[in-house]
């Protein structure tokens, strides 16, 4: 039986119909509804709210810091985003709902208060419904007799602005509330001479009557004039707790005798270290050395002194005596001949350079006689260090390290190792007036499709650079973004400008067989889209739907333009999920429906946030794994469409987020920033960036994988450059990913504070294609 809270709410009406047969994608994404599925539940939104703040004031200080950007492709954000007051994970069932009469109507009536609703109908001035409800009356439910008075509800505001009219202020129903009466100047008179008992002379501001203290806060005040304590029954000076004890106890606390474990070695501990040191003591264990060291020590030449133990021995022939140390030469005589005295330039040589760098503790010098020789000039200095020797400690002389610098660095492979990769431009594409905004490259590999400024769509043969057809679909507004279905069976490319995505079949691209395909798969969601579930609000008002799917005109069809969707704000970014049965937009400016995704085989657009904390700016499905990608200015967030739940927040640290792709593998992420950042994500390892890379001056555009199998990814930025990365990612969890930058490719020229604006890989070669601001496409080889 519904409850009588349940009775007073008014519902939306909804007429449920038979569903059409889902395709076999549905099975990864649940029964297929994602209409407000993945909004935040009440825990993560309650987590992140402060975090969020924070960031919408930093947001605020980035606005500043990147206005120098000069680009008219940073979204704007326009601060809070409305928000539901719910925010739970929200789970469409399509059930049917009934309105509040017809649900009164199916239940027992009972003669209760509670159940009556709390509202009466009532005719307005036009002839329509108006529902008057009731006042609001405060209940205290309570058998105190100190019930709550009438509440004043005038604020701060001062009563002395009511001097002049009769009331004093208004209670919660917007009743007055009068002033109490005043008595006569006698009663006044008596009133101060026979002053009652817990009189203050003060007025309460609230009711205005007089203010009394009752008989405990009396009692209070007398105690605490006569310096005595406020509570009875409290000791101010309680006997010492004497928690330590020097009485000696005789007894102990256990009575069980001690184990021999105690007090007797362990015989079997001792004969296994006495194992381990005479195992040390002959040398059989040995401690670790690296391989390196072990080398070295085998490659180093063994010399023996033989004459370390000598005896003196009488001459002999087989006896062979020590060497004898060298005279002293002529360089050491007080009066060397001139050719071994140093010249000037020697001599200010061997001043100069370090005492371990010298090949001679000493330099020649020559007098004319014995006795102009000095004394030993070091000799002060060797005696005060052989004192502090004595005094202190030995002393270890510390040779200096000469490390060179190239050392430190980590070893990395030669980017020859490398190829292949691109290196040069190959074919330039030129047609387009203005900017190109976007391109993208067909699975097969044969076609390039490009946007721009010019509101239309072209087709280019990617080996030969000619455009083989082109459609204006845009008469004001710019092709912002443009993407291929990633299947092989169909031909179809979706292009969004403005407001508008056109689903597209290019007559000259496809076979027969392929446009026939197309084509039927497109007209397939009409059938379905009329027997949809209408959705209706409260006053029987059919809701607008969150995309509209319609034709697009005889100009159009006739090109091979045949789908138009049009949203509730303008999209820059799209994104097909891998079997092409969903595809996702995204629009910054969109607040609530900024996110949407929609079925190509039923024709539908939904809305899977209520809300999203923070404007989105691009989203993409996982390669492999049924889990949707938003990021936002400073975040992104990974959501599972069958538990429909937030799995991950990953913070790569950047301040504006432009773009991320993620690896076909699907454990990590490259993310773009327009702080000219790069960084790379291991998604098993942390939600914090694994490598953070700046080569760029100006902001990152876009970012891209290549899903053909080289482990290659590059980034377009906006002074007119691509980088070219090595990525290469391991099955082994102890390794990590080997990033190297192999190429900077160069080519695009920068207009108006704009360079390359997007880029994309050739599905099987090593090429990679990118759309400048120039108005030109380079495919680069």
């Amino acid at each position: 039986m519904a409850t009588s809270s349940s009775l007073k709410k008014r519902k939306a009406i909804t007429h449920d119909v038979p569903e059409a047969s889902d395709v076999d994608s549905d099975i990864e994404f649940g029964d297929g509804l994602l209409e407000g599925i993945l909004s935040q539940s009440e825990d993560d939104s309650e987590d992140s709210e402060q975090d969020e703040e924070s960031e919408a004031e930093e947001d605020e200080e980035d606005l500043d810091e990147l206005s120098g950007l000069d680009s008219d492709e940073i979204p704007s954000d326009d601060g809070g985003l409305e928000e539901d007051g719910d925010g739970g994970m929200v789970k469409n069932n399509r059930a049917k709902v009934v309105s509040t009469d017809s649900a009164i109507g199916q239940i027992p009536l009972i003669e209760d208060d509670d159940d009556k609703p709390n509202y009466t109908v009532v005719e307005d001035a036009n002839g329509g419904e108006r529902y008057v409800y009731d006042e609001i009356d405060p209940v205290y439910d309570s058998d105190d007799s100190d019930v709550a008075a009438a509440m004043n509800t005038i604020g701060n505001i001062p009563l002395s602005f009511y001097d002049s009219y009769p009331h004093i202020g208004y209670d919660i129903n917007g009743k007055k509330i009068m002033r109490p009466a005043a008595g006569e100047a006698l009663d006044a008179l008596l009133d101060s001479i026979e002053v009652p008992k817990g009189w203050t002379g003060l007025t309460d501001p609230a009711t205005g009557k007089p203010r009394n203290l009752s008989q405990e806060e009396l009692e209070i005040l007398r105690r605490i004039q006569k310096n005595e304590l406020t509570e009875d029954g409290y000791d101010p000076y309680p006997d010492m707790v004497e928690y330590f004890t020097g009485i000696e106890e005789k007894m102990p606390l256990s009575s069980a005798p001690e184990p021999k474990r105690r007090f007797l070695p362990s015989k079997h501990e001792a004969k296994r270290i006495m194992k381990i040191v005479r195992a040390i003591r002959e040398g059989r264990i040995l401690p670790y050395r690296p391989p390196e060291e072990r080398q070295e020590e085998e490659d180093e030449e063994v010399h023996y002194d033989i004459w370390q133990d000598e005896q003196p021995r009488p001459e002999h022939v087989m006896n062979i005596p020590a060497p004898k140390a060298a005279p002293p030469g002529y360089d050491l005589s007080y009066n060397p001949p001139p050719e071994y005295l140093p010249s000037k330039a020697e001599k200010q040589a061997w001043e100069s350079a370090d005492p371990e760098d010298r090949e001679k503790e000493y330099l020649p010098t020559g007098y004319d006689s014995l006795r102009k020789v000095p004394a030993y000039d070091k000799i002060i200095n060797e005696r005060f260090e052989r004192s502090l020797d004595l005094y202190l400690a030995p002393r270890v002389r510390k040779n200096r390290l000469n490390i060179d610098p190239a050392s430190l660095l980590p070893k990395l492979p030669k980017p020859e190792e490398l190829k292949p990769f691109p290196t040069v431009s190959q074919t330039l594409f030129k047609g387009h007036e203005g900017r190109v905004r976007s391109l993208a490259i067909d699975p097969s590999g044969n076609w390039l499709a490009s946007g721009g400024d010019d509101g239309t769509v072209r087709v280019w043969e990617l080996h030969t650079g000619r455009q083989i057809w082109k459609a204006k679909i845009g008469d004001e507004e710019a092709v912002n973004v443009v993407r291929w279905r990633p299947v092989k069976d169909e031909v179809i490319l979706s292009a969004a400008a403005g407001e508008e995505i056109f689903l597209i079949v290019p007559p000259p691209i496809a076979n027969p067989e392929e446009e026939i395909r197309s084509r039927e798969l497109l007209d397939t969601g009409f059938g379905y889209a009329k027997n949809e579930t209408q959705n209706l609000t409260a006053n029987g008002a059919r809701k607008d739907p969150a995309g509209k799917w319609i034709r697009p005109g005889a100009r159009l069809e006739d090109e091979g333009v045949l789908i138009k969707i049009t949203v509730r704000s303008t999209v820059k970014t799209i994104s097909w999920h891998k079997r092409g049965d969903f595809f996702s937009t995204v629009s910054p400016t969109g607040q609530r429906s900024a996110v949407a995704i929609h079925t190509l085989s039923k024709h539908l657009t939904q809305i899977p946030f209520r809300k999203l904390l923070g404007a989105p700016q691009t989203a993409q499905f996982h390669p492999s794994r049924p889990l949707f990608f938003v990021a936002t200015q400073r975040t992104i967030r990974s959501y599972d469409l069958q538990k429909q739940e937030l799995v991950k927040i990953i913070q790569p640290g950047a301040r504006w987020i432009s773009s991320f792709d993620i690896h076909s593998g699907g454990d990590n992420l490259i993310v773009g920033s327009y702080d000219r950042r790069l960084l790379w994500h291991d998604l098993d390892l942390s939600t914090r960036p694994y490598k953070t890379m700046r080569f760029h001056q100006k902001a990152i555009r876009a970012v891209k994988y290549h899903k053909g199998g080289f482990p290659l990814f590059a980034d377009a930025s906006d002074d007119g450059t691509l980088q070219i990365f090595h990525g290469k990612v391991v099955s082994d969890m102890m390794e990590n990913a080997t990033i190297v930058p192999v190429k900077v490719l160069k080519g695009h020229k920068v207009r108006s504070a704009l360079g390359v604006m997007d880029i994309d890989w050739h599905p099987r070669e090593p090429w990679v294609a990118s759309a400048g601001a120039d108005g030109t496409c380079r495919l680069w080889m």
